[in-house]
């Protein structure tokens, strides 16, 4: 009687593990050069902004158009620029408030669109119906309300007159609430019948399941709240509590508009919000993609 034997099978080599080439068809290259069209069209004004910036007052003034100034570049316009304003101190405060508002945010809506999602209760949908319309409302049309608001709670002329009418989102409520019923309610189900409360279901279960749409709500909130110049500049008089945004504008010459400054300044603006993107274009992407954030 033969006895079979035992065939080892052959080691898959790196060609096995290897993904398949995708085929480029014509419509995938149709798309990357217009992809790559509309990126240089965005890059275009960035790159002449900073070419500006790095330019004399001369050549940034001259009506001859050239990207390479007849001076040579220089960083004059950035050295007037911190000369003449408080930029460590104006970025600073635009990096506090702006996180405190992030913070705040969350934390309310977070906590709206998870009794919105999960618990029923009376006036229930008069609320998400208020929420819903009061994403139309412009924010313009709020400044004078608000602004009443902060002078009768005396709190013009500080920084909480900043952050706290920027904690209110409803564009945000709605797109966690949208995330939250996503997730299954079998696992809060499970939770319960282990005696879990539903602050502990919220905090160590749906909290963990949305961190991607989290990070994207804090991503758009904190470039919203870094951006806003007008509620800043009608909230604050006091020199030491302007934002970057404010403070910038207060760097104006007398002599008329010095380009290569104002290019100056602006890149100092866009500089920390280049820099969130870069960081966290993965969690932006990832919570637009599993969200459709980009439909909202």
């Amino acid at each position: 009687m033969a006895t079979p034997t035992l065939t080892r099978p052959a080691p898959r080599t790196s060609e096995g593990l290897r993904r398949p080439r995708t085929k480029m068809t014509a419509g995938k290259v149709a798309a990357l050069v217009v992809a790559a069209f509309i990126a240089v069209l965005w890059l275009v004004p960035f790159a002449w902004a900073t070419a500006t910036a790095f330019k004399t007052e001369t050549d940034a003034a001259s009506p001859k158009v050239s990207w390479m100034p007849p001076s040579g570049f220089t960083a004059e316009a950035f050295v007037k620029v911190f000369q003449d304003g408080n930029i460590p101190l104006w970025t600073w405060n635009s990096f506090y408030t702006s996180a405190a508002i992030t913070a705040i945010t969350l934390v309310i809506s977070a906590l709206v669109a998870y009794a919105l999602s999960r618990i029923d209760f009376k006036g229930k949908k008069v609320l998400m119906t208020v929420i819903i319309a009061s994403i139309i409302i412009p924010p313009p049309v709020l400044i004078i309300p608000l602004f009443y608001q902060m002078l009768a709670l005396h709190l013009i002329d500080t920084s909480w007159a900043i952050i706290l009418p920027q904690v209110i989102h409803p564009a945000m409520v709605f797109v966690l609430k949208k995330f939250f019923d996503q997730i299954p309610r079998e696992l809060e189900e499970a939770a319960v019948m282990d005696g879990a409360s539903r602050l502990r279901i919220f905090t160590q279960i749906i909290l963990p399941l949305s961190r991607p749409i989290l990070a994207a709500v804090a991503i758009f909130v904190f470039i919203g709240a870094w951006n806003n110049f007008l509620w800043p500049f009608i909230a604050t008089n006091d020199g030491a509590l302007l934002t970057l945004p404010v403070g910038l504008q207060t760097i104006k010459s007398a002599y008329g508009i010095q380009y290569a400054q104002n290019m100056a300044s602006a890149l100092l603006a866009a500089l920390p919000l280049i820099l969130v993107f870069l960081f966290f274009q993965r969690q932006i992407i990832k919570g637009v993609a599993t969200t459709g954030l980009a439909g909202t």
